[in-house]
C-alpha cells in the first residue's frame, strides 16, 4: 500500500518549496553609502580658507541629485565657489575665500548606488577671519524630488512566478502519484 497525499497538501507543499527557493535565492539588501572622511574634517579648526571641500564615501555615489553647500556662521550665507564634482565615491566643490571667523557647516545630499538619498552636515571652525563676503543663498539649485517608495510590480511579478511554480510542481506530483 502506497501513501498518497491529498491535493491540498500537495499544493501547500509545492508552494512552500517554491517559496523557500525564492527566499534562499534572494540577493542581500544593498547598504547606503557612508561618509568615511571629509576635508575639512568634522569639528576641525582651520586658520585659513580651504580651496575646496572634499567628501569621501565608502562606495561610488550617483552623479544626479547631488547637493553640496557650505554655510557660514550666520547659517544662511553660502561659500561654495563652483559646481559640484562627483567621481566614484569622491564629492568635491571649490570654495570662495571664507569670511568671518566662526562655525561653518558643510551640508550634503548624495544618492547612493542603490538609489537612496544620504544626507548630513559636517561642522568646522574658521579661527582667523578672511577678507570675503558671502554669496546670495540662491546659488544652490533645488533638485527634483526623489521617489524612494518601493515599486509594486516586482511583488506582483514574484507572486505570479511563485503561484505558477507551485501549480506546476503540484501538477507534476499529482501525475507521478497516479
Amino acid at each position: 500500500m502506497s501513501f498518497r497525499w491529498s491535493f491540498p497538501v500537495r499544493v501547500a507543499a509545492a508552494l512552500a518549496a517554491a517559496g523557500s527557493a525564492v527566499l534562499l535565492c534572494a540577493p542581500a539588501a544593498a547598504a547606503h553609502s557612508v561618509l568615511i572622511s571629509s576635508s575639512p574634517a568634522k569639528d576641525a579648526a582651520v586658520t585659513a580658507s580651504p580651496a575646496e571641500v572634499v567628501l569621501e564615501f565608502n562606495e561610488p555615489v550617483e552623479n544626479r541629485f547631488t547637493e553640496l553647500a557650505v554655510l557660514g556662521p550666520d547659517g544662511a550665507s553660502h561659500w561654495e565657489g563652483g559646481p559640484v564634482s562627483v567621481v566614484d565615491g569622491r564629492v568635491s566643490a571649490p570654495l570662495r575665500p571664507l569670511g568671518p571667523a566662526g562655525g561653518y557647516t558643510i551640508r550634503y545630499r548624495v544618492t547612493s548606488g542603490d538609489g537612496h538619498p544620504v544626507s548630513g552636515a559636517i561642522p568646522f571652525r574658521l579661527t582667523v577671519a578672511g577678507p570675503a563676503t558671502a554669496a546670495a543663498a540662491a546659488t544652490m539649485a533645488a533638485s527634483p524630488a526623489v521617489d524612494t517608495s518601493v515599486p509594486w510590480w516586482p511583488w506582483v511579478t514574484g507572486g505570479a512566478v511563485l503561484l505558477g511554480t507551485g501549480f506546476a510542481v503540484a501538477r507534476r506530483v499529482a501525475r507521478a502519484n497516479t
